[in-house]
């Protein structure tokens, strides 16, 4: 993993990184080498932004990329499986070692990033010339440098600008060495004069679908004022990397930015272009309504060949442009059996087969939901259509599609079950009196019984580390070439990732108003959550209970709201809204939240059976808010072991 910044500002123009088995141990193979000369071409000029578009794929439905924004967080956890290394370690709860410069989930993103941002520093400093390439065009370009910036001081605190030809200069000279910048001169030299400048001149439709769009700049700069604006007021005293003053060298201070989000984000809603909430949670993330007016901004796929699609349609292997990220919370169902014949003498058959569809897809079991994100995240599972349009509650049997000819099976209870019905259902709540012995009826994976339910049965206080609801619906599995049959369900995943919702718009202003901006009649903290909670009170339809519902409880949302809106509040609905899409450890560490909402966690074992709740606690220290430089581009530089160890976060 040697010189991969050293590779960047030779200004590669895609790097395909292929892990090897689930390490960080990752490959480059680069496809071209930009010159100054290639971006005064339109060809060059175009090249270039598609190069942008594609390092998309290789960070959003990247497996390693999600859980670095999501693991050892309070949406998730470490999951039962022979391959749980990295994910153990990014879990801080001492079931694997710490983070390292070589043991990082952060690591795909320097090495995707730093490439992108000089392939953009060649357009923006060289398109010009060509005579006929529009400002909106170079606008794009600003806008991916700004965005790769934003996610990278997120990430590691203040990185380079300079690659070797000057701040923010394309550079193709092989360079050795390397001088971190700090966060205030990020903001403030590349992530905010380019997205103004993207705000500017990018048109409110894109050029294509799924382009670049000044909604997109407008989320993009003021979620980076909030970012900031936290980060200058810094309440919990994190330390920052490389060390230097809390203060602007605009001369603002955090309530500047804080209006500023506030005012971006509410010029956005009142100016969406083309985008706009759905009237229904559930069609956000359906997959035949993708791409559909609320995704800003996504990673984009496409089912129609391996070429295009940049990764294998049969088979992921888990490495370069795969979207696999949504099966590493989905469990291993279909080791679930049911019987042929009744139980006294059983034939047993798997009646829950691997299928490409949304509600399953590849199990790949590496992360697993704690027990509270069901009974204190979602604990409103009546009103509140988020949980019924995130999770994956029942398992239906599907063996007939997979070549198993009876017309019925004996499921729980020795009661009969046919295709489609459910197999398996995680309860809303506990009942009580669930049977978990199975000396009857032989649950094969530790579920339980009620009287008179043909179904297997868990309660929320009984999901473990191997069986739990899974969470890919929203960005899993979804194909239309599946026939009659089961599909390609072991293909990188063809659906676009998506990486920025016209909703988030909503949470931006809402968290900078409770940060003391100066809010709008109409647009206050209670306002604005109240907008998204009372859509997520809209029903069309009961995923889980695969059946029409036609219900509006959006008056019940908003009564539940609480007067006065808090950080946690806003916090707390954005983990309803954006629950496992990837984004939660960003959030937790712009509010300086990550140790008081995931310090404890409770979740029951890894094993068959496990159905005692286990309180868990995570080492989680300031230095952790920073993730390691990774060891790759410690080893290229031709610096002093001094010179290095002044280079890397602290703590690493």
């Amino acid at each position: 993993m040697k010189r991969k910044l050293i590779n960047s500002v030779l200004g590669t123009a895609i790097a395909l990184l292929l892990f090897a088995s689930c390490s960080d141990i990752l490959e480059e193979q680069p496809r071209a080498i930009y010159t100054p000369e290639t971006f005064k071409t339109p060809e060059g000029v175009m090249g270039g932004l598609t190069a942008e578009y594609a390092t998309l794929r290789r960070l959003w439905g990247d497996a390693y990329f999600y859980s670095n924004g999501l693991t050892g967080t309070d949406e998730a956890t470490w999951a039962a499986s022979g391959g749980t290394g990295n994910f153990k370690i990014m879990d801080l709860s001492g079931a694997g070692g710490p983070i390292t410069p070589s043991a990082s989930d952060a690591g795909g993103l320097w090495s995707n990033a730093f490439p992108a941002i000089n392939t953009a520093n060649g357009i923006i400093e060289n398109a010009t010339a060509v005579g006929t390439i529009s400002d909106a065009l170079i606008a794009e370009a600003r806008f991916f440098r700004a965005f790769h910036y934003f996610y990278l001081v997120q990430t590691f605190g203040g990185v380079p600008l300079d690659f070797g030809s000057g701040e923010l200069a394309f550079n193709i000279s092989p360079v050795r060495t390397s001088v971190r910048n700090t966060v205030p001169e990020v903001y403030t030299k590349a992530i905010f004069p380019d997205l103004l400048a993207a705000v500017e001149n990018l048109p409110p439709t894109g050029r294509l679908t799924g382009a670049l769009t000044k909604t997109a700049a407008r989320l993009y700069l003021s979620k980076a004022y909030l970012t900031y604006a936290w980060w200058l007021e810094n309440p919990n005293n994190i330390p920052t990397y490389p060390d230097c003053p809390r203060t602007d060298p605009d001369g603002h201070n955090a309530a500047w930015y804080y209006q500023e989000a506030y005012n971006i984000a509410t010029a956005a809603i009142d100016d969406p272009g083309p985008f706009g909430l759905l009237p229904n949670f559930y069609d956000v993330n359906l997959g035949s309504n993708d791409r559909n007016k609320e995704i800003v901004l996504y990673a984009d796929r496409t089912q129609a060949s391996d070429y295009w699609n940049d990764a294998n349609l049969s088979y992921a292997s888990g490495g370069g442009a795969d979207n696999f990220a949504a099966w590493m919370m989905t469990w291993n169902y279909t080791t679930m059996t049911s019987s042929k014949t009744p139980w006294a003498a059983p034939s047993t058959v798997n009646s829950v087969q691997r299928e490409a569809e949304q509600h399953l897809g590849r199990p790949w079991t590496r992360m697993a939901p704690p027990i509270e994100v069901f009974t204190n995240t979602f604990a409103d599972k009546t009103n509140d259509s988020r949980y019924d349009g995130t999770f994956v509650t029942v398992y239906r049997g599907n063996w007939n599609k997979g070549g198993v000819t009876n017309a019925f099976l004996y499921n729980a209870n020795d009661m009969t079950v046919y295709p489609g019905d459910p197999i398996l259902t995680f309860l809303d709540n506990d009942p009580g009196g669930i049977d978990y012995s199975n000396s009857l009826y032989k649950s094969n994976i530790g579920a339980g019984v009620l009287p008179g339910r043909a179904d297997y049965v868990i309660a929320p206080n009984a999901i473990s580390r191997l069986v739990h609801p899974g969470c890919g619906y929203k960005i899993g599995t979804y194909r239309t070439d599946n026939g009659v049959g089961l599909g390609q369900p072991n293909g990188s995943i063809t659906r676009p990732f998506p990486i920025a919702k016209f909703s988030e718009l909503y949470f931006i202003a809402a968290e900078a108003a409770v940060k003391g901006a100066t809010t709008v009649t109409g647009k206050t903290a209670l306002d604005l959550i109240n907008v998204i909670r009372a859509r997520a009170g809209k029903w069309r339809w009961n995923n889980n209970g695969n059946a029409p519902k036609i219900e509006d409880h959006s008056a019940e949302m908003i009564a539940a709201t609480p007067a006065t809106i808090t950080v946690d509040y806003v916090l707390a609905e954005r983990s309803r809204e954006f629950y496992g899409e990837g984004v939660r450890w960003y959030d937790l560490v712009r509010t300086q939240t990550w140790e008081t909402l995931a310090h404890t966690y409770t979740i029951c074992g890894p094993n068959l059976g496990d159905h005692t709740p286990e309180v868990v606690t995570r080492t989680i220290q300031k230095y952790h808010y920073l993730r390691p430089i990774p060891q790759g581009q410690l080893d290229g530089l031709e610096m002093s072991a001094a010179e290095k160890a002044a280079y890397q976060n602290p703590g690493y």
